[in-house]
């Protein structure tokens, strides 16, 4: 059989090209195999090369593996490097001390789709929309593709283990980019139903009321508990009162607030609805959407949040689901609601009486101080610490210099059992709950204040 030598590409090729690999004949592999006592079948002429050193044994390849290589890339050895000669007793007697060695792996294969290249492509179906779009909602659009694609992937397994055929499975790609595109276009639509681009124009929240922002200064600090207690002390003031809701509701502590959901819907996009439904006579406006991830700008700015009814004389505003994020970009979704207006608003910050809680809560203010220096935000003006009714030893002395502005006025609500295990629920707060906030409200002219009414009446019935 004659002997054939390899291009560049690692294609057979003429004897005589211009760049000659030199290679051991398929005859030669196969009387080499029947000396080592492996026989391996003849390798068509026109099989790749690595096909053709298969013929050979593991013990040959790990003798020279640099030559080896150089086969494989097309290249000649050295010129310092004298190739061994090809006799099968040299080679033979050479692999004696390598019988052991492990054998070299085949070439990879050609890589398949990446993660990386698929978030490429959804990246690309996210932009599509809106080249404006911000990055934190071409994340989330990329995220809820992804988690469509999982879980269109596991539908499709279920349904092939079905012994009787369903639908025809959909492929996980198109789910994953139908959905992305779907997060983008409803981000992308309620974005520029937003708020004015001139961030130095305050806002006009005249048909709110006074606007009492609740932000958790760290995880699980009770931002929801607060809110829905001051809604119940306002309400029961005979103030109308409107509960704003901005989380995904999975993810909502105000979730079962309600008595039952109510009859009136908000329309800012065909993917994401507002609906306002009864906390006793409080009205309370919460998020609902089909898509699998509420992405920051898909939050309806806060003129969609106006009840269709009497203007509210108070709104109480649950920022606690995502300070962190809040509080680094308040212009858009639901920081919105921290841009400084006419009436000001009156953001409270909520803690843990722990160290974390109150380290955690100096960085979510240190965010948000870049904002206030810019006049566009408002600064909090009340710390409110959930849980308890006094500071533990050693805990109010791990607080930053921005916290630590707040300490002297900060209030304190104390452990109720049945609402920590139960949380929040369409039942009234506990009244010693409602007790511990109403000075700060009564402070804000939003309640009476019950010393100078009972002043008052004293005169009048002494006169």
């Amino acid at each position: 059989m004659t002997a054939t030598s390899h291009n560049a590409r690692g294609h057979d090729g003429p004897t005589g090209s211009t760049t000659p690999v030199t290679s051991v004949s398929f005859d030669k592999g196969t009387r080499l195999g029947e000396q080592l006592g492996t026989i391996s079948p003849p390798v068509p002429a026109h099989a790749p090369h690595d096909q053709a050193l298969a013929g050979f044994t593991e013990p040959v390849l790990a003798e020279h593996p640099a030559r080896h290589a150089l086969h494989r890339q097309g290249a000649s050895p050295p010129s310092g490097d004298t190739p061994p000669t090809d006799t099968p007793s040299s080679m033979a007697q050479s692999t004696t001390p390598f019988s052991n060695m492990p054998p070299i792996p085949p070439a990879d294969p050609a890589e398949p789709k990446g993660l990386h290249t698929v978030e490429s492509d959804l990246v690309l179906a996210a932009r599509r929309p809106w080249p404006g779009l911000p990055g934190a909602d071409i994340d989330a659009a990329v995220e809820a593709g992804m988690l469509a694609a999982a879980a269109a992937a596991v539908e499709n397994t279920v349904r092939a283990q079905q012994v009787f055929g369903g639908d025809r499975p959909t492929a996980p790609e198109s789910i994953a980019h139908t959905t992305t595109g779907a997060v983008a276009t409803a981000a992308a639509a309620l974005q520029r139903q937003g708020l004015p681009p001139d961030v130095i124009t305050p806002v006009n929240w005249t048909g709110f009321g006074a606007v009492i922002p609740v932000l958790a200064g760290s995880p699980g600090a009770g931002a929801s508990v607060l809110a829905a207690v001051l809604a119940d002390v306002l309400q029961l003031g005979r103030h109308r009162v409107l509960l704003v809701d901005p989380a995904d509701p999975p993810r909502s502590g105000l979730s079962a607030a309600a008595r039952a959901q109510g009859p009136w819907l908000a329309h800012p996009h065909p993917q994401v609805r507002i609906r306002f439904s009864w906390r006793a006579q409080a009205l309370l406006a919460q998020l609902e959407t089909c898509l699998p991830v509420l992405s920051p700008g898909m939050v309806p700015p806060p003129r969609w949040w106006r009840p269709p009814m009497q203007q509210p004389h108070a709104t109480v505003v649950d920022l606690g689901h995502d300070p962190w994020r809040v509080t680094a970009h308040p212009l858009a979704g639901a920081g919105a609601w921290l841009r400084r207006g006419i009436p000001q608003p009156r953001p409270l910050v909520v803690v843990r009486p722990s160290r974390p809680s109150l380290l955690h809560a100096e960085q979510v203010l240190a965010r948000l101080d870049h904002w206030i220096s810019a006049a566009v935000a408002t600064a909090p003006v009340q710390l409110v610490v959930m849980g308890t009714k006094r500071w533990p030893t050693g805990v109010a002395g791990a607080a930053g210099r921005r916290v630590s502005a707040l300490l002297p006025d900060a209030v304190f609500v104390p452990h109720d059992p049945d609402l920590a295990a139960a949380g929040i629920t369409a039942e009234v707060t506990p009244p010693r709950l409602r007790q511990a906030i109403t000075p700060v409200l009564r402070r804000w002219g939003l309640l009476p204040d019950t010393a100078t009414h009972s002043r008052r009446s004293s005169t009048r019935r002494r006169s």
